[in-house]
Protein backbone atom coordinates (compact mmCIF):
# COMPACT_ATOMS: atom_id res chain seq x y z
CA UNK A 1 0.00 0.00 0.00
CA UNK A 2 1.58 3.53 -0.97
CA UNK A 3 2.40 5.40 2.09
CA UNK A 4 0.02 8.85 1.59
CA UNK A 5 1.12 12.42 2.82
CA UNK A 6 -0.60 13.41 5.33
CA UNK A 7 -1.91 17.35 5.12
CA UNK A 8 0.25 19.61 8.11
CA UNK A 9 -2.87 21.76 8.32
CA UNK A 10 -4.66 18.36 9.23
CA UNK A 11 -2.57 18.19 12.83
CA UNK A 12 -3.75 18.87 16.29
CA UNK A 13 -3.09 22.55 17.40
CA UNK A 14 -2.02 21.21 20.91
CA UNK A 15 1.08 20.48 19.16
CA UNK A 16 2.38 23.92 19.43
CA UNK A 17 0.68 24.34 22.88
CA UNK A 18 4.39 24.32 24.38
CA UNK A 19 5.53 26.71 21.71
CA UNK A 20 2.78 28.80 22.23
CA UNK A 21 3.30 28.71 26.18
CA UNK A 22 6.90 29.64 26.14
CA UNK A 23 6.05 32.80 23.74
CA UNK A 24 3.60 33.64 26.82
CA UNK A 25 5.71 33.20 29.28
CA UNK A 26 9.43 34.66 27.89
CA UNK A 27 8.09 37.35 25.65
CA UNK A 28 4.44 38.61 25.95
CA UNK A 29 4.16 38.31 29.74
CA UNK A 30 7.60 40.74 30.34
CA UNK A 31 6.44 43.10 27.24
CA UNK A 32 3.13 43.33 29.37
CA UNK A 33 5.16 44.05 32.25
CA UNK A 34 7.27 46.96 30.71
CA UNK A 35 4.57 48.53 29.31
CA UNK A 36 2.56 48.50 32.43
CA UNK A 37 5.69 50.08 33.84
CA UNK A 38 6.29 52.78 31.78
CA UNK A 39 2.41 54.15 32.97
CA UNK A 40 3.76 54.48 36.54
CA UNK A 41 4.06 58.57 37.27
CA UNK A 42 6.56 57.58 39.75
CA UNK A 43 9.45 55.06 40.60
CA UNK A 44 7.73 54.35 43.97
CA UNK A 45 4.51 52.99 41.64
CA UNK A 46 1.77 54.97 43.38
CA UNK A 47 -0.07 56.82 40.53
CA UNK A 48 -0.41 55.68 36.73
CA UNK A 49 -0.12 57.95 33.77
CA UNK A 50 1.79 59.57 30.85
CA UNK A 51 3.90 61.15 32.55
CA UNK A 52 7.33 59.38 31.54
CA UNK A 53 6.04 59.66 27.74
CA UNK A 54 5.58 63.14 28.38
CA UNK A 55 8.99 63.79 30.22
CA UNK A 56 10.57 61.85 27.49
CA UNK A 57 9.12 63.80 24.76
CA UNK A 58 9.04 66.74 25.65
CA UNK A 59 13.22 66.72 26.96
CA UNK A 60 15.31 67.68 23.87
CA UNK A 61 18.56 65.53 25.65
CA UNK A 62 16.07 62.54 25.52
CA UNK A 63 15.07 63.18 21.91
CA UNK A 64 18.81 63.80 20.47
CA UNK A 65 19.75 60.61 22.19
CA UNK A 66 16.93 58.74 20.35
CA UNK A 67 18.11 60.45 17.12
CA UNK A 68 21.92 60.06 17.19
CA UNK A 69 21.06 56.21 18.10
CA UNK A 70 18.60 56.00 14.96
CA UNK A 71 21.39 57.49 12.73
CA UNK A 72 24.17 55.84 14.06
CA UNK A 73 22.62 52.74 12.52
CA UNK A 74 21.91 54.57 9.13
CA UNK A 75 25.77 55.01 9.09
CA UNK A 76 26.64 51.62 9.91
CA UNK A 77 24.27 50.28 7.61
CA UNK A 78 25.58 52.16 4.75
CA UNK A 79 29.35 51.19 5.64
CA UNK A 80 28.39 47.67 6.11
CA UNK A 81 26.69 47.63 2.60
CA UNK A 82 29.39 49.72 1.03
CA UNK A 83 32.13 46.78 2.18
CA UNK A 84 29.79 43.61 2.32
CA UNK A 85 28.65 43.92 -1.26
CA UNK A 86 31.77 43.31 -2.98
CA UNK A 87 32.40 40.72 -0.56
CA UNK A 88 29.15 38.78 -2.06
CA UNK A 89 29.92 39.86 -5.41
CA UNK A 90 33.79 38.34 -5.12
CA UNK A 91 31.80 34.66 -3.37
CA UNK A 92 29.77 34.37 -6.45
CA UNK A 93 32.46 34.74 -9.08
CA UNK A 94 35.25 32.77 -7.07
CA UNK A 95 35.43 28.99 -8.03
CA UNK A 96 34.52 26.48 -5.61
CA UNK A 97 37.19 26.20 -3.15
CA UNK A 98 37.78 29.96 -2.93
CA UNK A 99 34.09 30.04 -2.42
CA UNK A 100 34.29 27.79 1.24
CA UNK A 101 37.61 30.04 2.04
CA UNK A 102 34.85 33.66 1.57
CA UNK A 103 32.03 32.02 3.52
CA UNK A 104 34.06 30.54 6.05
CA UNK A 105 35.82 34.19 6.50
CA UNK A 106 32.54 35.68 6.22
CA UNK A 107 31.22 32.53 9.00
CA UNK A 108 34.22 32.94 11.43
CA UNK A 109 33.48 36.16 13.18
CA UNK A 110 30.30 34.87 14.39
CA UNK A 111 31.84 31.88 16.43
CA UNK A 112 33.67 34.70 18.31
CA UNK A 113 31.47 36.41 21.20
CA UNK A 114 30.96 39.79 20.62
CA UNK A 115 32.59 40.98 23.45
CA UNK A 116 36.32 39.58 22.26
CA UNK A 117 35.57 40.99 18.85
CA UNK A 118 34.75 44.54 20.19
CA UNK A 119 38.11 43.98 22.79
CA UNK A 120 40.09 43.48 19.42
CA UNK A 121 39.17 47.25 18.13
CA UNK A 122 39.76 48.73 21.45
CA UNK A 123 43.43 47.57 20.97
CA UNK A 124 43.69 48.32 17.18
CA UNK A 125 41.96 52.01 17.55
CA UNK A 126 43.75 52.59 20.73
CA UNK A 127 46.92 55.26 21.08
CA UNK A 128 49.25 52.37 20.77
CA UNK A 129 46.99 50.54 18.12
CA UNK A 130 47.66 49.14 15.17
CA UNK A 131 46.48 51.79 12.47
CA UNK A 132 48.34 54.41 14.79
CA UNK A 133 51.33 52.96 14.48
CA UNK A 134 51.31 52.15 10.88
CA UNK A 135 50.86 55.85 10.33
CA UNK A 136 53.79 56.88 12.82
CA UNK A 137 55.46 54.19 11.34
CA UNK A 138 54.78 55.09 7.54
CA UNK A 139 55.51 59.30 8.54
CA UNK A 140 51.92 60.53 7.87
CA UNK A 141 51.11 61.38 11.09
CA UNK A 142 53.49 62.98 13.88
CA UNK A 143 50.77 61.92 17.25
CA UNK A 144 48.69 59.06 17.28
CA UNK A 145 44.99 59.99 16.41
CA UNK A 146 42.10 59.76 18.19
CA UNK A 147 40.18 56.93 17.06
CA UNK A 148 38.76 55.44 19.73
CA UNK A 149 35.89 56.76 22.16
CA UNK A 150 34.90 58.57 19.10
CA UNK A 151 31.67 57.96 16.94
CA UNK A 152 34.05 56.95 13.60
CA UNK A 153 35.29 54.52 15.93
CA UNK A 154 31.76 52.69 17.00
CA UNK A 155 31.06 53.05 13.53
CA UNK A 156 33.71 50.97 12.04
CA UNK A 157 33.65 48.42 14.96
CA UNK A 158 29.86 48.02 14.66
CA UNK A 159 29.99 47.75 10.75
CA UNK A 160 33.09 44.73 11.28
CA UNK A 161 30.79 43.00 14.19
CA UNK A 162 27.71 43.43 11.65
CA UNK A 163 29.08 42.09 8.68
CA UNK A 164 27.83 38.76 8.39
CA UNK A 165 24.55 40.05 8.66
CA UNK A 166 25.04 42.06 5.37
CA UNK A 167 27.13 39.49 3.73
CA UNK A 168 25.19 36.00 4.05
CA UNK A 169 21.45 37.66 2.78
CA UNK A 170 23.48 39.44 -0.11
CA UNK A 171 25.40 36.10 -0.93
CA UNK A 172 21.97 34.44 -1.41
CA UNK A 173 20.26 37.36 -3.06
CA UNK A 174 23.14 37.00 -5.81
CA UNK A 175 23.43 33.32 -6.25
CA UNK A 176 19.78 33.21 -7.31
CA UNK A 177 20.40 35.74 -10.32
CA UNK A 178 20.99 33.55 -13.69
CA UNK A 179 23.84 34.15 -15.18
CA UNK A 180 23.00 34.15 -18.33
CA UNK A 181 21.52 37.34 -17.94
CA UNK A 182 24.42 39.08 -17.67
CA UNK A 183 25.70 37.15 -20.72
CA UNK A 184 22.77 38.17 -22.52
CA UNK A 185 23.59 42.16 -21.27
CA UNK A 186 26.87 41.58 -22.55
CA UNK A 187 25.69 40.31 -26.06
CA UNK A 188 23.84 43.55 -26.73
CA UNK A 189 26.15 45.54 -25.87
CA UNK A 190 26.00 46.40 -22.14
CA UNK A 191 29.21 47.04 -20.30
CA UNK A 192 30.50 45.68 -16.90
CA UNK A 193 29.16 48.66 -14.95
CA UNK A 194 25.67 49.35 -17.35
CA UNK A 195 24.93 45.21 -16.65
CA UNK A 196 25.36 45.81 -12.87
CA UNK A 197 23.88 49.05 -12.54
CA UNK A 198 20.86 47.64 -15.14
CA UNK A 199 20.96 44.11 -14.15
CA UNK A 200 22.40 42.48 -11.09
CA UNK A 201 21.64 45.45 -9.00
CA UNK A 202 18.04 45.73 -9.07
CA UNK A 203 18.07 41.98 -8.91
CA UNK A 204 19.60 41.84 -5.34
CA UNK A 205 17.50 44.20 -3.57
CA UNK A 206 15.70 41.90 -1.83
CA UNK A 207 19.51 40.77 -0.26
CA UNK A 208 20.18 44.60 0.24
CA UNK A 209 16.98 45.52 1.87
CA UNK A 210 17.43 42.39 4.31
CA UNK A 211 21.07 42.97 4.98
CA UNK A 212 19.95 46.37 5.40
CA UNK A 213 17.01 45.37 8.11
CA UNK A 214 19.20 42.89 10.13
CA UNK A 215 21.93 44.66 9.92
CA UNK A 216 20.85 48.33 11.13
CA UNK A 217 18.75 46.94 13.90
CA UNK A 218 21.41 44.96 15.42
CA UNK A 219 23.37 48.32 14.75
CA UNK A 220 21.62 50.50 17.45
CA UNK A 221 20.73 47.80 19.79
CA UNK A 222 24.50 46.53 20.04
CA UNK A 223 25.46 47.94 23.75
CA UNK A 224 27.97 46.12 24.14
CA UNK A 225 30.32 47.67 21.21
CA UNK A 226 28.45 51.06 21.40
CA UNK A 227 29.97 51.06 25.71
CA UNK A 228 33.10 49.59 25.12
CA UNK A 229 34.58 51.91 21.80
CA UNK A 230 32.11 54.99 22.67
CA UNK A 231 33.28 54.90 26.10
CA UNK A 232 31.50 57.78 28.45
CA UNK A 233 31.59 60.22 25.32
CA UNK A 234 29.13 59.30 23.30
CA UNK A 235 25.49 57.92 24.77
CA UNK A 236 23.29 56.28 22.82
CA UNK A 237 19.68 54.47 23.56
CA UNK A 238 21.11 51.22 25.17
CA UNK A 239 23.31 52.82 27.39
CA UNK A 240 20.51 55.28 28.35
CA UNK A 241 18.47 52.87 29.28
CA UNK A 242 20.95 51.25 31.47
CA UNK A 243 21.55 54.37 33.21
CA UNK A 244 17.98 54.93 34.09
CA UNK A 245 17.14 51.42 35.53
CA UNK A 246 20.52 50.59 37.18
CA UNK A 247 22.31 53.99 38.01
CA UNK A 248 19.60 55.99 38.67
CA UNK A 249 16.98 53.81 39.71
CA UNK A 250 14.21 55.12 37.42
CA UNK A 251 12.31 51.92 36.31
CA UNK A 252 9.38 53.87 34.98
CA UNK A 253 11.23 56.37 32.98
CA UNK A 254 13.54 52.91 31.58
CA UNK A 255 10.45 51.26 30.75
CA UNK A 256 9.18 54.43 28.87
CA UNK A 257 12.55 54.69 27.14
CA UNK A 258 12.12 51.32 25.83
CA UNK A 259 8.88 51.09 24.74
CA UNK A 260 9.30 54.40 22.67
CA UNK A 261 12.84 52.97 21.58
CA UNK A 262 11.12 49.59 20.64
CA UNK A 263 8.06 52.09 18.32
CA UNK A 264 10.89 53.66 16.59
CA UNK A 265 12.61 49.92 15.69
CA UNK A 266 8.97 48.74 14.97
CA UNK A 267 8.60 51.50 11.99
CA UNK A 268 12.41 51.38 10.53
CA UNK A 269 11.29 47.28 10.28
CA UNK A 270 7.99 48.33 9.16
CA UNK A 271 9.75 50.51 6.32
CA UNK A 272 12.36 47.69 5.08
CA UNK A 273 9.54 45.19 5.27
CA UNK A 274 7.18 47.61 2.37
CA UNK A 275 11.04 47.95 0.47
CA UNK A 276 11.22 44.17 0.58
CA UNK A 277 7.66 43.32 -0.92
CA UNK A 278 8.17 46.23 -3.44
CA UNK A 279 11.34 44.77 -4.15
CA UNK A 280 10.28 41.29 -4.68
CA UNK A 281 7.41 42.34 -7.29
CA UNK A 282 9.97 44.37 -9.32
CA UNK A 283 12.15 41.10 -9.39
CA UNK A 284 9.51 39.39 -10.09
CA UNK A 285 8.35 41.73 -13.23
Amino acid sequence: MAATLRNVTTYDLKLAAPLAAGFVVFFVTPLVILLALSFQTDPQGGRFGLTQYVNFLGDSFSLGVLGSTLWLGVKVTALTLLLGYPVAWLHQRSPGWAKGLIMLLVLLPLLTSVVVRTFAWVVILGRQGIVNASLLGLGLIDTPLKLLYTESGVVMALAQVQMPLMVLPLITALSRIDPNLADASSVLGAGHWRTFRKVILPLSLPGIIAGCLLTYAAAITAFITQSLIGGGQMLFMPMYIYQQASTLQNWPFAAAISVIFLVAVLVVVSVFNVLGRLSRGYTNA
